[in-house]
């Protein structure tokens, strides 16, 4: 069966499962120095030059893996010593230049950038070239491409550079922990901190005796489309054999958000949702004069969290889903008393592994909180259709809904661009910063093209109809 997309999540997550087995073992601190030759057993490399440098760099993943670097806020962080098979980056002329007599490539340069050799090949002088891409396109024979760095490709909000050894540096004045980069670095030199640990001692905590802690998962509607080699009913057992006490869709958080932001859409005529930790990251970071518009509702993450903390005083709360931004969401002050920890599906199929758990042996448990409404928020254009049947059960007919779904974080400076000089003709942004939605984020198992479908499906099979009723039968 097939768990992950890539060997980089596949290595990742067997550092994960062995730091978590350990830590239920009560064996970590003790087993620590040799973590790396358990993870990569033998004396010969599978990926690096040699097995020394291999160990060393599964030494950097376990620090990830217990929490990383406590002086560095940022919840994504570089492996240096794993960063450095990458070119610079820039235009380069590749062999496939035919030293043509029409040289547009050097017409077409700002910065007279290009030279020719004895045989009329083109060359590029990086001191000179300011890397517009005027001379890869004005090329006849597509022989000059922009070697851009896989993470830095992946960032399009620039928070990624190249530091004085060559390696990436991540900018956190500019870094909304979206994970892009996380998922598309070929060497897994740019990873995600995880809080297993914290999850782990939590659980084992609320498991002794006398104890009246009660640890609570909430999962994020796209668990539908992951952990697709069992069912999802087998997940839900799963998660309580772990130990949780309840599982809880963040989709009935989502209904609630929906309910109260096509409220607020209606007396306010025109917001921007704040369901995407990183979506308003990005808003707050770089265009500071349409936080005003931001909603003033907390995530469903966070809404269902503080649902089930005021009805429970021994709740602690863990979110599961496919976002690494949402382990900086739960960093702000007016998340972090409801949401204790957040993992992803990649750390959750690390936690199954390391009890053992095969969830396709378990009973199915449900999970039937959310409406079909509140499922669909984890794809694209799902919270807009959400607010319109928000804005329809509570009566605001009288309302035009002018919604712009805002797919992928380009998407969103687009439209918030737009906004700013009062060309947007919509009155409602929905930001989604991975493409796709939910679905798309970088803690998922796989990104799958049938991932948007497993949602539909799910969510087509809720029993209630109306966010309402939802809302309605769980407050009972």
């Amino acid at each position: 069966m097939k768990k992950f997309d890539t060997k980089v999540q596949h290595l990742k997550y067997k550092v994960l499962r062995e730091v978590a087995r350990h830590e239920w073992n009560d064996t970590l601190e003790e087993n620590i120095i040799d973590l790396p030759k358990s993870i990569i057993p033998g004396n010969i490399p599978t990926m690096r030059c040699c097995v020394y440098k291999e160990r060393a760099i599964l030494s950097e993943r376990i620090k990830l893996a217990m929490g990383g670097d406590k002086t560095n806020p940022n919840v994504i962080e570089v492996i240096n010593i794993a960063c450095d098979e990458c070119p610079v980056g820039g235009y380069e002329v590749t062999d496939v230049c035919r030293g043509c007599l029409a040289h547009r490539c050097e017409d077409v340069c700002p910065k007279d950038a290009f030279t020719f050799d004895e045989n009329h090949v083109a060359r590029i002088d990086k001191s000179k070239c300011i890397n517009c891409g005027l001379c890869a396109t004005a090329c006849p024979f597509n022989a000059i491409i922009n070697r851009i760095r896989p993470c830095q490709n992946a960032c399009k909000i620039n928070a990624i550079s190249v530091d004085d050894d060559f390696s990436a540096k991540i900018d956190n004045d500019s870094c909304t922990a979206c994970g892009a980069c996380v998922y598309q670095c070929p060497f897994g030199a740019i990873s995600d901190k995880s809080y297993i640990l914290d999850l782990v001692r939590l659980l084992k905590k609320s498991s002794e005796q006398g104890s009246n802690i009660k640890v609570y998962a909430v999962v994020a509607p796209t668990v539908s489309s992951q952990f697709t080699y069992a069912k999802l009913g087998q997940v839900v057992t799963g998660l309580k054999k772990l130990g949780f006490c309840n599982v809880t869709e963040a989709a009935l958080g989502a209904d609630m958000v929906a309910q109260a932001e096509s409220k607020e859409l209606a007396e306010k005529g025109f917001i921007t949702s704040s369901c995407c930790p990183a979506f308003v990251a990005y808003i707050e970071k770089n265009f500071p004069d349409l936080k005003q518009y931001i909603s003033h509702n907390l995530s469903p993450m966070a809404t269902v969290s503080k649902y089930i903390k005021d009805h429970d005083e021994n709740a602690k709360v863990v979110f599961i889903g496919p976002c690494t931004a949402k382990k900086a969401e739960i960093k702000k002050e007016e998340v972090s008393k409801y949401v204790d920890i957040a993992i992803t599906f990649e750390e959750l199929q690390a936690l199954f592994d390391s009890r053992d758990i095969d969830i396709t042996s378990l009973e199915e448990g449900t999970l039937d909180n959310a409406s079909y409404f509140g499922r669909i928020f984890a794809r694209c254009g799902g919270l807009s259709e959400a607010v319109a049947q928000g804005l329809k059960e509570q009566g605001f007919d009288d309302f035009e809904l002018k919604p712009i779904s805002c797919d992928g974080i380009e998407a969103c400076r687009t439209a918030l661009l737009k906004k700013s000089k009062n060309l947007l003709d919509a009155n409602f942004i929905e930001g989604m910063a991975c493409v796709g939605g939910c679905i798309g984020g970088a803690g998922c198992l796989t990104h799958s093209p049938k991932n948007k479908s497993h949602i539909e499906s799910h969510s087509k099979q809720s029993i209630e109809k109306t966010i309402s009723s939802a809302i309605e039968k769980y407050s009972n």
